[in-house]
């Protein structure tokens, strides 16, 4: 009879949300549950209760990994390209990629269908940790950070909306896929433009 091995708290809740992850982006949000979880990890459903309390906890934790994991990478990116090594498409791809791919639109989308108010808070933290991150990098006046929350708050609504309806709106306006994703890039490249300039 085989043992299981036991896991810290630590790495029972990463496990636990590393298969939500993948229920998520496999299956779709509405199958990210506490028993689905606990048994693509081999735990109880017990032991998730444990760690998160109930399935919305589960999910708000969900969403809360996902934008840090996509903050960070997004970060990145953003240093790369300022330093020359990146481009603002790698950036809106990035942004574009977590909402859509990696299942964080249909994640908060669902969340808030379903009754969580606060799902999309974990995400907004995430991203608003990012930016002011961010901002004394970039920004030096008032206006100038806030033209950088704006262009923020532009690239994300673009990526959530272009996850939720992206493919069938492009569709039926007789459009290429990645409009919405150009457009991003372009506002991104006048942004660097006019810092450059002033």
């Amino acid at each position: 009879m085989a043992t299981r091995k036991r896991l810290s708290p630590e790495e029972s809740r990463t496990a636990a949300l590393e298969a939500a992850r993948g229920l998520l982006i496999e299956t779709g949000p509405q199958s990210v549950t506490l028993k689905a979880v606990a048994q693509r990890i081999g735990r109880t459903h017990a032991n998730l209760l444990h760690h998160f309390g109930s399935a919305s906890g589960l999910q708000k934790a969900l969403a809360a990994h996902l934008a840090a994991t996509v903050c960070e990478t997004i970060k990145d990116a953003v240093r790369a390209s300022r330093a020359g090594l990146g481009s603002p498409r790698e950036v809106v791809d990035l942004a574009f990629d977590a909402f859509d791919r990696e299942g964080a639109g249909a994640l908060a989308s669902w969340m808030l269908l379903t009754g969580n108010e606060d799902a999309l808070d974990p995400i907004i933290e995430t991203i608003h940790q990012l930016v002011d991150e961010i901002a004394p990098e970039e920004a030096e006046t008032h206006e100038e950070i806030m033209l950088l929350h704006e262009e923020t708050l532009s690239l994300v609504l673009l990526a959530l909306g272009d996850a939720l309806m992206g493919a069938p709106m492009a569709k039926s306006l007789g459009l290429p896929r990645d409009t919405v994703r150009r457009r991003a890039e372009g506002m991104l490249i006048r942004s660097l433009e006019r810092r450059v300039a002033s």
